[in-house]
């Protein structure tokens, strides 16, 4: 497929920061809650017994590698390569039919490789489950759920197409997919008397053969059918692997990170689990605020910078720092001040337990001291890939991986499983600094306005006082969030309680007037 993808055929939308945003935001939101309830049901059934640890094990080698293969290098060097074509009105669509044929072939035979390689794999993955029955288990379950590597990749290139388009709806949706059937899954399996564990393996490829197949109808509609073929080397596709060749290794080396933090968690009973939880709780304002924000930013700015609209790309860059701060700050601040009302009321009930809901809290708050440089990441990286630099950002994560091995592996003794959280924490605000630093010679572009400066300390202080209203609510209503009858609402109410706390402060402390808010979500 050669047309100008500027042609009748082809519906392409200029990208709008705060319309993208919100709608990536919008649908990850609802993915995130449909995790929850998910997980909820996840903790009820299987606690953080072995099948548990068990599965989520095995779910994590196929998530691992899509981020290594598809987000890590192909999208992170596909996406801005395809948005200047789109920009240019070049041959867009015949690069996303190569490239989309190129990561296919990979993939299909990385997975047959993987079948065999499985019980390596979960060993390099969690060798304390060496010896005991969790390890057969987890390679039973890899194989089943491995395939979905090959449909979320090759759903997350289409994705890119959709982004770079200005279309984020369909690509955002599709991970609601993922969510839905595990529900339906754990539902039916509870209710037919299934094996929760292999049920669950087996709707993981399924999932991702929906999540694929959503995102390719919705780029056929826009004008875009891509389809597979005999991969052919092009010079675009020799430019976008020599692109992607960092990014694939900074992919690599944000996964060694993950795989320290599970081979520390694998040596104590339920900790795999724990930290899971944990982790479940924190991703939900990162995938909210730093994905949406980084999926809607990285195409925008590659189209300013190809046609050089410095004045443009700052402003861009500027609002999406500001705006990751204002969401991913407040979140922070809640997990470190109340992370046992959080952890209980959401899974402690059946087999996840009240030592199991202390053990996860724990880890919770030592992710959210992260949490800020999670986002900032997202928003600090896009500079470096929107001017095809992949090879910064991976001397960063060397560095930054370094120190979370030297952290995770030299505290283990002394404070167990913790050790992976602290690493974690630590390691990213090292990534997060490393970006800021190296982005200092690309000029304007990437320099701070009088705007962001002024609002961000504005944002801090409001953040400070919603921690401390906070603070007092949890500590008066304690017993209310253990209430059977209560807890929910209970928790309701802290939650509406911080939220309007940070708001007034917001509006007290001028970090944003009445006027900007209501210009914000008119999407002007």
């Amino acid at each position: 497929m050669t047309e100008d993808p500027r042609s009748p055929g082809h519906d392409i939308q200029p990208i709008r920061l705060s319309g993208g945003f919100f709608t990536v935001g919008g649908w990850t939101m609802l993915s995130r809650v449909l995790g929850f309830c998910r997980d909820i049901m996840f903790a009820a059934f299987l606690g953080a017994g072995p099948v548990a640890e068990a599965f989520l094990v095995a779910f994590s080698l196929p998530n691992m590698f899509r981020r290594l293969f598809a987000e890590g290098a192909f999208n992170t060097a596909f996406v801005p390569m395809f948005s200047k074509k789109l920009e240019a009105g070049s041959d867009s669509a015949e690069f996303a039919n190569d490239a989309f044929s190129a990561l296919g072939a990979i993939l299909l035979v990385f997975v047959l490789i993987a079948q065999f390689a499985m019980p390596l794999l979960v060993l390099a993955m969690a060798s304390g489950f060496l010896g005991d029955g969790r390890f057969d288990l987890a390679v039973f379950f890899g194989r089943i759920a491995f395939p979905y590597v090959l449909f979320i990749s090759l759903a997350a290139l289409v994705s890119g197409v959709l982004n770079a388009s200005g279309r984020f709806a369909a690509a955002a949706g599709a991970p609601t997919l993922l969510n839905v059937i595990f529900i339906g899954s754990i539902t039916l399996a509870a209710t037919a008397g299934w094996d929760i564990g292999r049920t669950l393996s087996i709707s993981v490829p399924v999932a991702g053969a929906a999540q694929l197949a959503l995102v390719w109808l919705a780029a056929a509609r826009m004008g875009f059918r891509v389809v597979p073929r005999i991969p052919r080397l092009t010079p675009d596709l020799k430019r976008l692997v020599g692109i992607a060749a960092p990014a694939a290794l900074a992919g690599g080396v944000v996964q060694v990170n993950l795989l320290v933090g599970r081979q520390v968690a694998s040596f104590q009973e339920g900790a795999v689990a724990w930290l899971n939880y944990a982790d479940r709780l924190y991703q939900l304002p990162l995938g909210v605020v730093g994905i949406a924000i980084g999926v809607v930013l990285l195409p925008d700015l590659s189209r300013k910078l190809s046609i050089t609209d410095t004045a443009g790309a700052r402003d861009a860059f500027n609002r999406a720092g500001e705006t990751a701060l204002a969401l991913a700050l407040p979140a922070a601040v809640a997990f470190v001040v109340v992370p046992l009302p959080l952890v209980g009321v959401l899974f402690e009930r059946g087999a996840f337990s009240s030592q199991d809901t202390a053990a996860t809290s724990a880890a919770l708050a030592i992710y959210a001291a992260g949490l800020p440089a999670f986002v900032l990441q997202k928003v600090a990286q896009t500079p470096f890939f929107a001017r095809e630099d992949t090879r910064s950002p991976f001397r960063y994560a060397v560095a930054s991986m370094l120190l979370n091995a030297v952290i995770a592996i030299g505290l283990m003794s002394v404070i167990g499983y913790l050790a992976a959280a602290v690493g974690t924490t630590l390691s990213g605000w090292l990534m997060t600094w490393l970006l800021w630093k190296g982005s200092r010679g690309m000029g304007e572009a990437t320099m701070l306005d009088r705007e962001f400066v002024n609002r961000v300390p504005r944002i801090v202080a409001a953040a400070a006082v919603m921690g401390v209203a906070l603070w007092i609510a949890g500590t008066l209503g304690s017993d209310l969030f253990s209430a059977p009858g209560i807890r929910y609402l209970a928790l309701t109410g802290l939650v509406v309680w911080g939220a309007g706390a940070y708001g007034a402060a917001l509006l007290l402390f001028r970090a944003w007037s009445v006027a900007d808010i209501s210009s914000l979500l008119r999407l002007r």
